[in-house]
């Protein structure tokens, strides 16, 4: 079994993913301890076992130097023995690179985080990585100049990289979500492609069927997919269904509504900035609660709850954050998250490709 030391860790969603998809998590690392706390809470209540080298609560800069920049090494090495694969994973906070954020870039307090983790990367040499990050630092400019020269950097180390901005629908998530996948294998010899399409459940424009754009907004109505041509799975209602989000232990964890503008949204009106209403038999946009951004429930007068976040992120209905977490830090780590059938789909490729690379090596030798 490979491993992963996880980073940016949040609840924990892209870990749940790789440990689903056959890894073992080993470390983890967070700094917000109601983020942590919430981790520990939900895996503990999975069942899934704690890391080996235990959970670390602080910044990443903390492994830039001294005692825990040795103790990473060390514990890189011991994950090591008896042939396992190691990898770091972690997406580093994104708002310095978001389209809709303030575009500091690199120099932000959240932006400059990406070069420390590409830093301790290259110094502690894990067997692979993952970054995953916002579709502004590929689409923008100055950006895309800081990555491009981010990856040049992975290279020199001796990481072959592999990278793809993928949208989670593609991976079965009911989410309109893009953001950038990129892999980095050490001493890549597999001379493969990498197998994207071994997680993905479709590579089709999904976004460009013929989705329901908006209907009146009617508290307790009962309607029906109306088309059959249109999938299921991949809407707001089928995973409030297949979560059970009504007797979910998150339910009734949601803001009170304050505005009386909620009444007159549509349902399926997600376009403007600030209230959006779901649509039941679309997909919903891009996970995001902070700032002023309110995402409305398709046919009941209030904001989503907490239960029916973690739906929307694709996560298994057995997974729940602590009932006394606040609304801000639940729903900010939700945001935050990387859909859970997105994690699972990149770390089945991530496995299919270790094992052609070990394939590689047995022929060679």
């Amino acid at each position: 079994m490979n491993s992963i030391i996880s980073f940016f860790t949040g609840a924990g969603f892209l870990d749940l993913g790789f440990e689903h998809a056959g890894f073992s998590v080993d470390m983890v690392n967070e700094w917000d301890p109601s983020f942590l706390r919430g981790y520990r809470h939900a895996r503990e209540k999975m069942g899934s076992k704690p890391p080996k080298y235990g959970h670390h609560l602080g910044s990443v800069e903390e492994f830039t130097d001294g005692s825990l920049r040795d103790l990473l090494r060390s514990i890189v090495v011991d994950a090591q023995r008896g042939g396992r694969k190691v990898g770091f994973v972690g997406g580093p906070p994104c708002p310095d690179f978001s389209i809709a954020g303030k575009q500091a870039g690199s120099e932000g307090d959240n932006g400059r985080l990406t070069g420390v983790y590409f830093d301790i990367i290259k110094d502690a040499k894990p067997d692979f990585f993952i970054f995953e990050n916002v579709e502004g630092l590929w689409r923008t400019k100055a950006h895309r100049e800081y990555y491009d020269a981010c990856k040049a950097g992975m290279a020199a180390a001796g990481y072959v990289l592999y990278d793809r901005l993928i949208n989670a629908i593609n991976y079965g998530a009911p989410q309109d979500r893009s953001r950038i996948f990129l892999v980095g294998v050490l001493n890549d010899v597999s001379g493969r492609s990498f197998p994207w399409e071994v997680g993905m459940k479709s590579e089709d424009d999904l976004l460009s069927l013929d989705w329901p754009v908006q209907d009146p907004f009617l508290p307790g109505s009962l309607t029906s997919l109306p088309s059959p041509d249109l999938p299921e799975h991949l809407t707001v209602e089928h995973w409030f269904r297949k979560n059970d989000v009504e007797n979910h232990p998150n339910s009734g964890m949601y803001f009170q509504p304050k505005s009386p503008k909620i009444a007159k949204i549509d349902e399926g009106d997600s376009y403007s900035k600030s209230f959006k209403r779901l649509h039941r038999w679309r997909y919903s946009p891009t996970a995001c609660y902070g700032h002023n951004e309110v995402h409305l429930h398709p046919y009941k007068p209030r904001r989503i709850s907490v239960a029916e976040s973690l739906a929307l992120q694709s996560l298994p209905p057995s997974f729940e954050l602590p009932t006394d977490m606040t609304l801000s830090a639940a729903f900010k780590t939700i945001g935050n998250g990387v859909p859970y059938l997105a994690a699972k789909g990149l770390a089945e490729s991530v496995a299919a490709h270790l094992s052609a690379e070990i394939e590689e090596l047995s022929i060679a030798a």
